[in-house]
């Protein structure tokens, strides 16, 4: 039973002259701890979470001309390698510490970062801050905007796009008295048979490794995403309507594993590409190999263009080949910003997202990154025109002919895929190595593809 409180009487004239008391000295407490001029309300401090390299980290550099325009809210960046941006993102969380915005910069994707409940329904924060993607702004093409719309409730804010495209050497070719690829997405001659062609006249193996260059280093998104190329789907329909959660999936089909067949062919057949072992050896783990001036053509992420400035070539831009699909010739990268679910100040969040991708610090960003490309469609002009000896109106040909023909990676889309592309790294280096063949090895991948998903279904 709860105690019932009683006064004597004559007590509440006492009691009145305590509260008055008690309230005066709190306010004259208050006032003589706040200095002259400051605020009482102390800034919110965000957390940036991102990875520790240049092309990310830059934005240090613009956390002081945001907090000038936005003196209530700090900009905190946390950092992490690419191989461990999810697991270290995964302790954080579990620890308290998530961070307020990041993007699927690691292994894993949207897709998982959504069924694992990490996301904010941003739509409401949208909608009560009247943020309008598509203004003048911000410019976001409503297209890329749906990447991240689930059911019409938005999860993710774009910031850069990327493509795939053709990265090739014009000194090879020059030498070679090889004709420059076209950048044109619509001349439908350049097929993958004729880059086989051209490549073979620019190869040459020998036991001096000195003297050995290759043709083509055909990198065309994951590995479990390139047989999409050539028109075969490994993953069942419904992976694109579920949340990424694929009710079956057909990695050793005939087709897919002829579209395996048809890209190992260009190292073990055709002979035209590089092992992983020559690649390593002249670039290094995580270096690119078209880079050391021995590859003519590179297929592979729009990132790879950004240091081409540097490149010790001419470097020109082409469309990537016809492979057999006719809707799919590229794999787009859109990189969008979250804000985690566990963040304590989303709307401050929202304010930081809005600002990296206004017009005047997309543009300030390819800069200051070394070339990422910007979402926004009017910083794209500056982003085509970045490039030294590269024609801005072949790079954005190709850019847009690349997102017609584009779909989004699998690593974006399909749940779970930390596991997937480990899996697929493990069980695929038997085949990259020259051991065994796509036949031996795809029903493999097929039985734990399968095992895994019935095991992330319970």
């Amino acid at each position: 039973m709860k105690k019932r409180i009683t006064w004597k009487k004559g007590t509440n004239l006492l009691l009145t002259v305590l509260l008055v008391a008690l309230v005066i000295s709190g306010c004259s407490k208050s006032n003589t701890d706040k200095k002259d001029g400051e605020s009482s309300k102390k800034p919110v401090t965000i957390t940036y979470y991102t990875i520790d390299s240049p092309d990310r980290t830059f934005v240090e550099k613009l956390i002081p001309d945001f907090q000038k325009r936005n003196p209530g809210i700090k900009v905190k960046v946390e950092k992490a390698p690419y191989e461990q941006f999810d697991s270290k993102l995964q302790t954080l969380i579990a620890g308290g510490n998530a961070p307020d915005v990041t993007s699927h910069y690691g292994y894993g994707g949207f897709a998982e970062y959504y069924n694992k409940g990490m996301l904010l329904d941003m739509t409401d924060l949208i909608k009560e801050d009247g943020f309008d993607p598509s203004s003048s702004d911000y410019n976001i093409p409503a297209d890329i905007m749906k990447i991240y719309t689930i059911n019409n409730h938005t999860y993710g804010i774009p910031i850069n796009m990327y493509v795939t495209l053709m990265l090739y050497n014009k000194d090879m070719f020059d030498e070679a008295k090889v004709a420059y690829p076209p950048s044109d997405y619509e001349d439908k001659s350049w097929t993958f048979d004729k880059m086989v062609e051209a490549a073979k006249k620019m190869t040459v193996v020998s036991d001096d490794i000195s003297k050995t260059h290759y043709g083509v280093d055909f990198t065309w998104a994951e590995r479990d995403n390139r047989p999409l190329y050539f028109g075969a789907e490994p993953y069942s329909a419904d992976t694109w309507t579920n949340g990424g959660v694929p009710s079956s999936t057909h990695f050793d089909s005939p087709e897919v594993m002829a579209a395996y067949n048809k890209l190992f062919g260009l190292i073990f057949k055709d002979k035209v590409s590089p092992n992983t072992a020559w690649s390593k050896s002249v670039a290094g783990q995580n270096g690119d190999p078209f880079v050391s001036g021995k590859i003519a053509m590179s297929i592979g992420g729009s990132w790879n263009l950004a240091g081409a400035n540097d490149f010790p070539f001419k470097v020109g831009v082409a469309a990537v080949p016809v492979g057999g699909n006719d809707k799919v010739r590229s794999t787009l990268y859109v990189d969008p910003l979250f804000i985690l679910k566990d963040s304590k100040h989303p709307k401050e969040a929202l304010q930081w997202i809005k600002y990296l991708v206004t017009t005047d610090i997309q543009k300030q960003s390819i800069e200051l990154s070394g070339g990422n490309p910007p979402v926004n469609s009017e910083a794209a002009a500056d982003y085509y025109s970045h490039f030294d000896g590269i024609d801005s109106a072949v790079i954005q040909q190709v850019y847009e002919g690349a997102i017609k023909y584009g779909f989004e990676s699998y690593n974006h889309l399909v749940a779970n895929y930390s596991q997937i592309n480990d899996m697929f790294i493990n069980e695929m280096q038997p085949i990259e190595t020259g051991h065994k063949t796509v036949e031996e090895v795809m029903p493999t991948i097929q039985k734990k593809m399968t095992e895994l998903l019935a095991r992330n279904k319970k």
